[in-house]
């Protein structure tokens, strides 16, 4: 009888190790979310300035600059997780095409607000980097222990879920080809 008592107990134990600890890491998640939304907002509200400053230099990459903007047109806030991350890769795109355009305009590279803003978009991009690293490492976390057994069972029955990780597109993944040759 004891042994039934002590092994009850121990279930019970079992269980609320599990509960409380895809709690945590779940809210773990969440926090980092947070976090790097911070950054990814603060882009998306960049990307607007920036996109401004160059269609005053750039008068005939109209078409690029104009999707640029209706790609960021929807309200941020607005957006599930899922779809801030989708739409943040859309907007490293985004910036890359921006750039593009801005390299063939001497005198754009030269303004002091584009300078401004290429400084403020530096930042961001390196505090996204590090918040994107700290939030994969959390959902990680959280992915390993909804996996691996026998917590997968128990997970399954509390309804945790798998986390989305933040990754990059495949365009990122090319080799950026760096030409130093004059022209």
């Amino acid at each position: 009888m004891i042994l039934f008592g002590v092994g009850s107990l121990l279930i019970v134990a079992y269980l609320v190790y599990v509960y409380n600890k895809g709690i945590t890491l779940k809210n773990y998640v969440n926090e980092a979310f947070s976090v790097m939304d911070v950054y990814l907002k603060k882009r998306w509200d960049l990307v607007p300035n920036l996109v401004n400053i160059v269609k005053g230099y750039a008068t005939y990459e109209t078409a690029t600059l104009i999707d640029v903007i209706q790609n960021r047109q929807s309200a941020y806030m607005n957006k599930s997780i899922s779809e801030k991350l989708t739409d943040n890769m859309k907007i490293g795109d985004d910036i890359a095409a921006v750039l593009a355009i801005a390299e063939a305009y001497p005198d754009l590279k030269a303004s002091q607000n584009y300078i401004t803003l290429m400084q403020q978009l530096t930042e961001i991009e390196n505090d996204i980097a590090y918040s994107r690293k700290y939030y994969n490492a959390t959902v990680r976390e959280l992915n390993m222990f909804v996996a691996v057994f026998p917590t997968n069972i128990l997970c399954h029955l509390f309804r945790f879920k798998p986390g989305k990780m933040f990754e990059i597109d495949s365009a990122e993944r090319l080799l950026v080809k760096i030409d130093l040759s004059e022209k």
